[in-house]
């Protein structure tokens, strides 16, 4: 839908409400903001071990059309829900177990227990990103949400006009507070920060632990970004990721004999562990940080070879990346190594990883533009054949962060 496609739909839902602010009854002052999913290029499970990730900011995104309101009420509705959702600022914590809405409600929350002074108004919600699809659709909700909430609350509350710009990390990290202290989610930051932070046509080099970054350059060239999602209930990822965690734990304990000062595993560096993984007793355990460590310098290596331009570069670290995931750290599965065993036999294709947690999900593939359809039917029919599941596909280009439209 258009802007002004969706500008309508808000009139149809809301209409002229006696209750919203008189200088924001017309259609004309309907403010628009939106926040875009994400994709992870490479990186996975580093973020937990304070290591870097590198993800980018993806065009499918959640856009949302605000009305101020005079009172102390938000009121929520999407493009594709029939819910309503009526909510007052004065007891958040009602609505802490609603089926749809407690992402963007635990955000007015998380403003308010941070400082933020933000007023009623009334939300429409249209997202192009699939959800279930590991794309952080949720996170773009919190993104969006958070920036409307915090710049019209703002603009409302301060006479003078002066209003500073809002800060972007900021609203990520409320996010997802957001999402840990009120949904309940046990989420890291790189969703968020990516969708409050990406620019289009760049990924980012963020650091984990402290949350500096840098935008690298991704200039695909006659080259797409291809998601597959294996349609596959992921019933062992929570368990498993909890046992990684606890298995790098260890790994980090066998290490501070040698690396006293270390805190994360991601603050040593690859070449300095393979002078000492012999302290590490437990092969298991030591399979696990091969990963983490060797997967944190692949990520170093990819800034620097796209900072060049090396395109099939990148991707022989891509096919790494899921080699280290698939026999070092088993988060894999046969749904996900099929759909990369297949990506790669198909002629165009630089590279290609599993993306996200594992044990299902999506993969991520750099593929050239003119073999796409061949990409989508081949690797649809093997997946198929071979799994018997149906995979779904999503062509998408990077886009930018968190913005008023």
């Amino acid at each position: 839908m258009t802007i002004s496609e969706l500008k309508k739909k808000f009139i149809e839902i809301y209409g002229a409400s006696e209750y919203a602010s008189q200088e924001s009854s017309s259609i004309d002052n309907l403010r628009v903001f939106a926040a875009p999913g994400r994709v992870n290029l490479i990186g996975e499970h580093t973020d937990y071990n304070g290591g870097y990730v590198f993800p980018a900011a993806l065009k499918m995104n959640t856009v949302i059309i605000v009305r101020s309101r005079a009172d102390r009420l938000i009121k929520l509705a999407a493009t594709d829900l029939d819910d309503r959702v009526v909510a007052s600022l004065d007891n958040l914590n009602d609505y802490k177990n609603l089926k749809w809405g407690n992402y963007q409600l635990g955000v007015a929350d998380q403003l308010l227990k941070h400082g933020y002074k933000i007023t009623g108004c009334e939300m429409l919600f249209h997202g192009t990103i699939p959800y279930g699809a590991g794309l952080s659709s949720s996170a773009s909700i919190e993104v969006a949400t958070a920036l409307a909430l915090a710049t019209i609350g703002c603009e409302q509350t301060n006479k003078s006009n002066l209003i500073e710009k809002i800060d972007l990390t900021e609203m990520a990290k409320i996010g997802q507070k957001a999402e840990n202290l009120y949904v309940g989610v046990n989420c890291g930051i790189m969703d968020q920060f990516a969708s409050a932070m990406g620019k289009a046509n760049h990924a980012i080099l963020l650091n984990a632990k402290d949350l500096s970054y840098k935008l690298v350059p991704l200039n695909l060239g006659d080259n797409k970004i291809v998601i597959t999602n294996t349609n596959k209930k992921r019933s062992l990822a929570d368990s498993k990721y909890n046992e990684r965690r606890r298995e790098c734990e260890v790994g980090l304990k066998y290490l501070k004999t040698a690396f006293p000062q270390a805190n994360y595993l991601g603050e040593i560096a690859y070449d300095k562990y393979k002078e000492h993984e012999h302290l590490i007793k437990n092969d298991v355990i030591k399979r696990r940080v091969e990963h983490v460590l060797s997967e944190n310098n692949r990520v170093l290596e990819s800034a620097e070879v796209l900072n060049i331009g090396n395109l099939d570069e990148f991707g022989r670290l891509m096919i790494k990346s899921h080699d280290s995931l698939r026999d070092l750290y088993e988060v894999t599965g046969i749904e996900l190594d099929t759909l990369v065993e297949e990506a790669l036999k198909i002629k165009g294709v630089l590279g290609s990883r599993m993306t996200g947690a594992g044990f299902g999900g999506c993969t991520v593939s750099l593929v050239q533009k003119s073999f796409i359809d061949e990409f989508i039917e081949v690797v649809g029919k093997k997946y198929y054949n071979r799994v018997g599941l149906r995979a779904s596909f999503y062509i998408s280009e990077t886009g930018d962060g968190a913005s008023e439209l």
